[in-house]
Protein backbone atom coordinates (compact mmCIF):
# COMPACT_ATOMS: atom_id res chain seq x y z
CA UNK A 1 0.00 0.00 0.00
CA UNK A 2 0.97 3.68 -0.75
CA UNK A 3 2.67 5.94 1.84
CA UNK A 4 -0.64 7.48 2.15
CA UNK A 5 -2.32 5.06 4.90
CA UNK A 6 -6.17 4.41 5.45
CA UNK A 7 -5.72 5.94 8.84
CA UNK A 8 -3.59 9.13 8.12
CA UNK A 9 -4.11 12.58 8.74
CA UNK A 10 -4.93 14.57 6.10
CA UNK A 11 -4.53 18.32 5.21
CA UNK A 12 -6.88 20.44 2.99
CA UNK A 13 -4.92 23.00 0.92
CA UNK A 14 -7.75 26.17 1.00
CA UNK A 15 -7.30 28.94 -0.95
CA UNK A 16 -9.42 32.41 -0.98
CA UNK A 17 -12.64 32.12 -3.23
CA UNK A 18 -11.94 28.12 -3.83
CA UNK A 19 -14.74 26.97 -5.76
CA UNK A 20 -16.14 23.63 -5.65
CA UNK A 21 -14.01 21.35 -8.14
CA UNK A 22 -15.63 17.94 -9.40
CA UNK A 23 -13.36 15.14 -10.53
CA UNK A 24 -14.70 11.68 -12.41
CA UNK A 25 -13.24 9.23 -10.24
CA UNK A 26 -12.64 5.14 -10.75
CA UNK A 27 -12.18 2.95 -7.85
CA UNK A 28 -12.16 -0.85 -6.30
CA UNK A 29 -13.72 -0.92 -3.43
CA UNK A 30 -11.82 -2.07 -0.13
CA UNK A 31 -14.01 -0.81 3.02
CA UNK A 32 -17.15 -0.06 3.58
CA UNK A 33 -18.49 1.70 6.81
CA UNK A 34 -22.33 2.72 6.88
CA UNK A 35 -22.63 3.70 10.01
CA UNK A 36 -20.15 6.85 8.92
CA UNK A 37 -21.53 7.61 5.24
CA UNK A 38 -18.02 6.41 3.72
CA UNK A 39 -16.36 3.86 1.80
CA UNK A 40 -12.51 2.95 1.36
CA UNK A 41 -11.26 2.90 -1.99
CA UNK A 42 -7.97 2.17 -4.12
CA UNK A 43 -8.15 4.69 -7.07
CA UNK A 44 -6.62 4.78 -10.89
CA UNK A 45 -5.49 8.61 -11.01
CA UNK A 46 -8.06 11.40 -10.52
CA UNK A 47 -6.88 13.46 -13.64
CA UNK A 48 -6.10 16.92 -12.47
CA UNK A 49 -6.26 16.22 -8.47
CA UNK A 50 -4.21 13.19 -7.23
CA UNK A 51 -2.18 10.19 -8.52
CA UNK A 52 -3.34 6.67 -7.92
CA UNK A 53 -3.92 6.00 -4.56
CA UNK A 54 -5.95 4.82 -1.79
CA UNK A 55 -8.19 6.95 0.29
CA UNK A 56 -11.63 7.73 2.33
CA UNK A 57 -14.48 8.29 0.83
CA UNK A 58 -17.46 9.96 2.54
CA UNK A 59 -20.89 10.21 0.98
CA UNK A 60 -23.91 12.33 2.08
CA UNK A 61 -26.28 9.49 1.35
CA UNK A 62 -25.91 6.57 3.13
CA UNK A 63 -28.03 5.45 0.14
CA UNK A 64 -25.18 5.97 -2.11
CA UNK A 65 -23.44 3.19 -0.77
CA UNK A 66 -26.19 0.52 -1.87
CA UNK A 67 -24.90 -2.21 -3.91
CA UNK A 68 -21.14 -2.10 -3.00
CA UNK A 69 -18.93 -4.38 -1.54
CA UNK A 70 -15.35 -5.18 -0.98
CA UNK A 71 -13.88 -5.78 -4.72
CA UNK A 72 -16.96 -3.75 -6.48
CA UNK A 73 -15.33 -1.61 -9.28
CA UNK A 74 -17.19 2.30 -8.57
CA UNK A 75 -17.48 5.39 -10.57
CA UNK A 76 -18.38 8.12 -8.97
CA UNK A 77 -17.73 12.29 -8.78
CA UNK A 78 -15.21 13.64 -6.59
CA UNK A 79 -16.70 16.74 -5.09
CA UNK A 80 -14.16 18.86 -3.00
CA UNK A 81 -15.88 22.28 -1.92
CA UNK A 82 -14.00 24.92 0.48
CA UNK A 83 -13.03 22.45 3.62
CA UNK A 84 -15.06 19.31 2.73
CA UNK A 85 -14.95 16.95 0.33
CA UNK A 86 -17.71 13.47 -0.84
CA UNK A 87 -18.60 11.06 -3.40
CA UNK A 88 -21.38 11.44 -4.77
CA UNK A 89 -23.34 9.66 -8.01
CA UNK A 90 -21.77 6.37 -6.94
CA UNK A 91 -22.62 3.85 -9.59
CA UNK A 92 -21.14 0.08 -9.12
CA UNK A 93 -19.40 -0.68 -12.82
CA UNK A 94 -21.24 -3.47 -14.55
CA UNK A 95 -18.89 -6.37 -15.89
CA UNK A 96 -19.66 -7.67 -19.10
CA UNK A 97 -18.04 -10.58 -19.30
CA UNK A 98 -17.56 -10.81 -23.47
CA UNK A 99 -16.34 -7.07 -23.20
CA UNK A 100 -16.65 -6.64 -26.97
CA UNK A 101 -19.60 -8.74 -27.63
CA UNK A 102 -22.19 -8.25 -24.98
CA UNK A 103 -24.76 -10.82 -27.31
CA UNK A 104 -22.23 -13.32 -26.19
CA UNK A 105 -22.08 -12.20 -22.39
CA UNK A 106 -26.07 -12.81 -22.67
CA UNK A 107 -25.51 -16.08 -24.33
CA UNK A 108 -23.26 -17.75 -21.50
CA UNK A 109 -25.52 -16.09 -18.78
CA UNK A 110 -28.48 -18.14 -20.46
CA UNK A 111 -26.08 -21.23 -21.28
CA UNK A 112 -25.62 -21.07 -17.18
CA UNK A 113 -29.15 -20.70 -16.49
CA UNK A 114 -29.93 -24.04 -17.99
CA UNK A 115 -26.84 -25.77 -17.21
CA UNK A 116 -27.26 -25.00 -13.54
CA UNK A 117 -30.86 -26.08 -13.92
CA UNK A 118 -30.04 -29.24 -15.68
CA UNK A 119 -27.31 -30.44 -12.73
CA UNK A 120 -28.38 -28.41 -10.33
CA UNK A 121 -25.78 -26.80 -9.00
CA UNK A 122 -25.01 -25.10 -6.39
CA UNK A 123 -25.08 -20.80 -5.91
CA UNK A 124 -21.70 -19.38 -5.63
CA UNK A 125 -20.54 -18.35 -2.14
CA UNK A 126 -21.69 -15.44 -0.74
CA UNK A 127 -19.21 -12.77 0.60
CA UNK A 128 -18.57 -13.61 4.10
CA UNK A 129 -19.00 -17.43 3.87
CA UNK A 130 -16.41 -20.14 4.90
CA UNK A 131 -14.94 -21.17 1.39
CA UNK A 132 -15.09 -25.36 1.73
CA UNK A 133 -12.43 -27.34 1.51
CA UNK A 134 -10.91 -28.72 -1.45
CA UNK A 135 -8.01 -30.47 -2.36
CA UNK A 136 -6.35 -29.93 -6.04
CA UNK A 137 -2.56 -30.99 -7.67
CA UNK A 138 -0.14 -28.27 -7.85
CA UNK A 139 2.27 -27.57 -10.94
CA UNK A 140 4.88 -29.32 -8.96
CA UNK A 141 2.52 -32.47 -8.65
CA UNK A 142 2.23 -31.69 -4.68
CA UNK A 143 -1.52 -32.45 -3.45
CA UNK A 144 -2.70 -28.88 -1.82
CA UNK A 145 -5.88 -28.57 0.05
CA UNK A 146 -7.31 -24.87 0.95
CA UNK A 147 -7.28 -26.01 4.81
CA UNK A 148 -3.74 -25.84 5.34
CA UNK A 149 -3.79 -22.02 4.53
CA UNK A 150 -5.99 -21.25 7.61
CA UNK A 151 -4.52 -18.10 9.33
CA UNK A 152 -3.04 -16.82 5.82
CA UNK A 153 -4.56 -14.99 3.53
CA UNK A 154 -5.70 -16.48 0.03
CA UNK A 155 -5.95 -14.90 -3.25
CA UNK A 156 -7.57 -17.18 -5.81
CA UNK A 157 -8.22 -16.87 -9.73
CA UNK A 158 -8.84 -18.95 -12.77
CA UNK A 159 -7.20 -19.30 -16.09
CA UNK A 160 -6.69 -21.50 -18.73
CA UNK A 161 -3.26 -21.60 -20.47
CA UNK A 162 -4.79 -22.10 -24.29
CA UNK A 163 -6.67 -18.58 -23.60
CA UNK A 164 -5.85 -16.23 -26.86
CA UNK A 165 -6.66 -13.29 -25.35
CA UNK A 166 -3.59 -11.50 -23.39
CA UNK A 167 -6.13 -9.52 -21.51
CA UNK A 168 -8.34 -12.18 -20.32
CA UNK A 169 -6.70 -15.09 -18.40
CA UNK A 170 -2.99 -13.79 -19.18
CA UNK A 171 -4.07 -10.66 -17.57
CA UNK A 172 -5.46 -12.00 -14.27
CA UNK A 173 -2.58 -14.18 -14.08
CA UNK A 174 0.15 -11.38 -14.32
CA UNK A 175 -2.16 -9.40 -11.60
CA UNK A 176 -0.35 -12.39 -9.43
CA UNK A 177 2.63 -12.15 -10.66
CA UNK A 178 2.25 -8.44 -9.36
CA UNK A 179 0.74 -9.49 -6.14
CA UNK A 180 4.24 -11.23 -5.76
CA UNK A 181 6.73 -9.01 -6.51
CA UNK A 182 4.56 -5.94 -4.09
CA UNK A 183 3.52 -8.27 -1.23
CA UNK A 184 6.68 -10.06 -1.13
CA UNK A 185 7.45 -9.40 2.31
CA UNK A 186 4.11 -11.62 3.48
CA UNK A 187 3.89 -14.53 0.65
CA UNK A 188 4.47 -17.73 2.24
CA UNK A 189 4.42 -16.65 5.82
CA UNK A 190 0.87 -14.96 5.82
CA UNK A 191 -0.67 -15.23 2.13
CA UNK A 192 -0.57 -17.66 -0.29
CA UNK A 193 -1.81 -17.53 -4.33
CA UNK A 194 -4.00 -20.13 -5.62
CA UNK A 195 -4.62 -20.25 -9.61
CA UNK A 196 -6.92 -22.90 -10.93
CA UNK A 197 -7.19 -24.39 -14.53
CA UNK A 198 -10.70 -24.96 -15.82
CA UNK A 199 -9.64 -26.88 -18.49
CA UNK A 200 -8.00 -29.45 -16.82
CA UNK A 201 -7.97 -32.02 -19.35
CA UNK A 202 -5.34 -30.44 -21.26
CA UNK A 203 -3.44 -28.46 -18.49
CA UNK A 204 -1.94 -30.73 -16.59
CA UNK A 205 0.75 -30.51 -13.84
CA UNK A 206 3.95 -30.54 -16.59
CA UNK A 207 1.26 -27.68 -18.85
CA UNK A 208 0.94 -25.68 -15.60
CA UNK A 209 4.58 -25.70 -14.46
CA UNK A 210 5.54 -24.20 -18.17
CA UNK A 211 2.84 -21.67 -18.07
CA UNK A 212 3.99 -20.73 -14.43
CA UNK A 213 7.52 -20.03 -15.78
CA UNK A 214 6.88 -16.60 -17.12
CA UNK A 215 6.32 -15.02 -13.31
CA UNK A 216 9.31 -17.48 -11.54
CA UNK A 217 6.47 -18.53 -9.13
CA UNK A 218 7.61 -19.71 -5.43
CA UNK A 219 5.91 -22.93 -5.58
CA UNK A 220 5.53 -22.66 -2.18
CA UNK A 221 3.50 -19.69 -2.25
CA UNK A 222 1.76 -19.63 -5.71
CA UNK A 223 0.28 -22.84 -6.87
CA UNK A 224 -1.05 -23.25 -9.99
CA UNK A 225 -3.59 -26.16 -9.61
CA UNK A 226 -5.51 -28.92 -11.64
CA UNK A 227 -6.76 -31.98 -10.56
CA UNK A 228 -10.36 -34.26 -11.85
CA UNK A 229 -12.90 -32.84 -13.99
CA UNK A 230 -15.03 -33.11 -10.91
CA UNK A 231 -12.97 -31.71 -8.64
CA UNK A 232 -12.25 -28.57 -10.74
CA UNK A 233 -16.02 -28.13 -11.16
CA UNK A 234 -16.73 -27.94 -8.02
CA UNK A 235 -14.18 -25.13 -6.61
CA UNK A 236 -15.23 -23.04 -10.01
CA UNK A 237 -19.07 -23.78 -8.84
CA UNK A 238 -18.18 -21.96 -5.49
CA UNK A 239 -16.90 -19.03 -7.24
CA UNK A 240 -19.22 -19.13 -9.97
CA UNK A 241 -16.97 -19.49 -13.00
CA UNK A 242 -18.52 -19.94 -16.20
CA UNK A 243 -17.10 -21.38 -19.17
CA UNK A 244 -17.98 -23.39 -22.07
CA UNK A 245 -16.19 -25.24 -24.98
CA UNK A 246 -16.38 -23.46 -28.39
CA UNK A 247 -14.15 -25.03 -31.20
CA UNK A 248 -11.13 -26.14 -29.08
CA UNK A 249 -11.21 -22.70 -27.02
CA UNK A 250 -13.10 -21.59 -24.30
CA UNK A 251 -15.83 -19.14 -23.44
CA UNK A 252 -15.11 -18.01 -20.07
CA UNK A 253 -16.07 -15.68 -17.36
CA UNK A 254 -13.24 -14.07 -14.99
CA UNK A 255 -13.16 -14.39 -11.43
CA UNK A 256 -10.83 -13.18 -8.67
CA UNK A 257 -10.94 -13.99 -4.95
CA UNK A 258 -9.85 -12.87 -1.96
CA UNK A 259 -10.19 -14.78 1.04
CA UNK A 260 -9.27 -13.63 5.05
CA UNK A 261 -7.04 -15.50 7.68
CA UNK A 262 -10.36 -17.36 8.86
CA UNK A 263 -11.50 -18.89 5.72
CA UNK A 264 -14.25 -16.45 4.56
CA UNK A 265 -14.39 -14.84 1.18
CA UNK A 266 -14.18 -11.20 1.51
CA UNK A 267 -14.58 -10.45 -1.75
CA UNK A 268 -14.93 -12.50 -5.43
CA UNK A 269 -14.41 -9.81 -8.49
CA UNK A 270 -15.78 -10.70 -11.44
CA UNK A 271 -14.05 -9.70 -14.69
CA UNK A 272 -10.81 -7.82 -15.60
CA UNK A 273 -11.72 -3.92 -15.29
CA UNK A 274 -9.06 -2.73 -12.36
CA UNK A 275 -5.60 -2.82 -11.80
CA UNK A 276 -3.26 -5.14 -10.33
CA UNK A 277 -2.22 -1.94 -8.22
CA UNK A 278 -5.83 -2.09 -6.82
CA UNK A 279 -5.56 -5.82 -6.13
CA UNK A 280 -2.65 -5.12 -4.51
CA UNK A 281 -3.99 -2.71 -2.17
CA UNK A 282 -7.42 -4.78 -1.76
CA UNK A 283 -5.16 -7.71 -0.43
CA UNK A 284 -3.18 -5.70 1.82
CA UNK A 285 -5.85 -4.30 3.60
CA UNK A 286 -7.34 -7.96 3.57
CA UNK A 287 -3.56 -8.57 5.40
CA UNK A 288 -4.09 -5.34 7.89
CA UNK A 289 -7.66 -6.61 8.77
CA UNK A 290 -8.07 -6.83 12.42
CA UNK A 291 -11.36 -6.62 14.77
CA UNK A 292 -11.08 -3.22 15.28
CA UNK A 293 -10.53 -1.75 12.24
CA UNK A 294 -12.28 1.72 11.79
CA UNK A 295 -11.78 3.73 8.37
CA UNK A 296 -12.24 6.92 10.28
CA UNK A 297 -9.90 6.03 12.68
CA UNK A 298 -7.74 9.63 12.26
CA UNK A 299 -9.73 11.35 10.30
CA UNK A 300 -9.67 12.61 6.24
CA UNK A 301 -7.35 12.93 3.38
CA UNK A 302 -7.16 14.99 1.12
CA UNK A 303 -4.39 15.53 -1.72
CA UNK A 304 -4.69 18.19 -4.32
CA UNK A 305 -2.32 17.81 -7.37
CA UNK A 306 0.87 18.85 -5.90
CA UNK A 307 0.43 16.32 -2.35
CA UNK A 308 -0.71 13.41 -4.09
CA UNK A 309 1.63 10.43 -2.83
CA UNK A 310 2.57 8.21 -5.40
CA UNK A 311 2.29 3.86 -6.08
Amino acid sequence: MKALRLASVMVLITAPGWAAQQYPASCMVLKIDRSHHAFVASCQEISGFMQAMSMPFDVHEVKELDGLATGTVVEFTLVVDGNTSYAEHVKVHSYISAEQDPWLARQLKLLRDLTDKERSAPKPLEVGSAVPNFTLTDQTHQQISFSQFTGKVVALNFIYTSCALPNFCFRIANNFGVLQRRLKQHLGSDMVLLTVTFDPQRDTSEVLAHYAETWKPDPKAWHFLTGSVPDVRRVTNMFGMDFFPDEGLMNHSLHTAVINRQGKLVANIEGNQFTADQLVDLVQAVLEEGPKANIHAAGRVIAPKQNSTTR
